[in-house]
């Protein structure tokens, strides 16, 4: 897809200026060498103002069509739960303007598959706010796996597990387990990032199989996954996710043919490799802002000729992944 030329400052407005873009989202935007961030919506007129106010952002609108439309804003990021991605998406792709949305990308596969043909149709940019394909932590994984440090990958395996919240148990809603918007439930929210990693890792997955049902009764979505999948390079892999455990785990193995690495998708913890000199653990910082290295690679891709690791295109791979583990398609 050719790229179009954008002048600098890239003035943004986010849609959705709820708790992911007080500190890990949101300021990059304005932080960012040639970015402006000069609007925000909320539903929620007082919410929208406070938060403008708060963040320095000089506009402020309760709707969506308005910050769209507005002929100030260049770009549009999307940060509000995935029900809605598409809907407003599809209305920034009309306005003609670039657009990053939260992921995952949609509840589904085929809303995702609509939001990316309208983009690719009118040769806009897409992003999908997969933000470990930028971290230093899960790039030096990736350095590790392409400089042969365990020999040629056989098998990934994560294992995902956590108790449910006092809110799961108290069946507060939540929109993170509404059928509804998430039929995964926590495993769309926090899966998706992992799986979304491994493709970056490994490449497109050719098939996957899986099942899920909900264990506990708690909510509407699914509350225990379990998947088996091949690359097309023909590494396999395996996952397991259950939100009604005793412990909370977030493990993660790539297995070679010479070695193994060992890390936590979510923790803040070491990564470790392990191979015949040893065994290395290193720990790599994330930055305040947990955005910001995904934030500076698509002002790379808009005004630097770059390319982003995480496109509309990536992202409708993880939503493929995501619906055949939970049997939509």
């Amino acid at each position: 897809m050719s790229k179009s030329k954008y002048t600098k400052p890239l003035r943004w407005g986010i849609i959705g200026c709820g708790a992911v873009t007080e500190v890990k989202s949101g300021p990059p935007y304005q932080q960012t060498k040639d970015f402006q961030l000069i609007a925000v919506m909320r539903r929620d007129e007082e919410k929208a103002k406070d938060y403008a106010k708060r963040h320095g952002v000089p506009k402020f609108y309760a709707k969506a069509e308005d910050l769209i439309l507005d002929s100030e804003v260049d770009a549009v990021y999307i940060a509000t739960p995935p029900d809605t991605h598409k809907h407003y998406a599809l209305m920034v792709a009309k306005a003609g303007k670039p657009c990053c949305v939260e992921k995952p990308m949609a509840p589904s596969y085929a809303d995702s598959l609509e939001m990316y043909n309208v983009f690719r149709e009118r040769e806009l940019p897409l992003f999908v706010a997969y933000y470990r394909r930028s971290l230093p932590r899960f790039l030096k994984i990736k350095e590790w796996i392409s400089n042969g440090a365990i020999g040629a990958v056989r098998h990934i395996r994560w294992h995902l597990s956590k108790p449910p919240s006092k809110e799961d148990l108290a069946k507060t809603y939540n929109w993170r387990t509404d059928g509804e918007i998430a039929p995964g439930g926590y495993f769309d929210d926090l899966a998706s990032h992992g799986l979304d990693l491994f493709s970056y890792y490994l490449g497109d997955i050719e098939n996957v199989f899986g099942v899920s049902t909900n264990q506990q009764g708690l909510y509407t979505a699914k509350d225990a996954i379990a998947a088996c999948w091949i690359y097309k390079n023909g590494v396999t892999g395996e996952g397991s996710w259950n939100f009604g455990t005793s412990d909370r785990e977030d493990k993660v193995e790539i297995i070679g043919s010479e070695g193994k690495i060992v890390f936590s998708v979510f923790n803040e913890e070491d990564i470790i490799l392990t191979n015949a000199n040893g065994t290395i653990n290193l720990f790599i910082d994330h930055p305040k802002h947990v955005q910001q290295f995904h934030v500076e690679n698509i002002r790379m891709h808009l005004l630097e000729n770059g390319e982003h690791p995480s496109t509309g295109l990536s992202g409708l791979h993880t939503s493929w992944v995501m619906d055949k583990i939970l049997g939509q398609l």
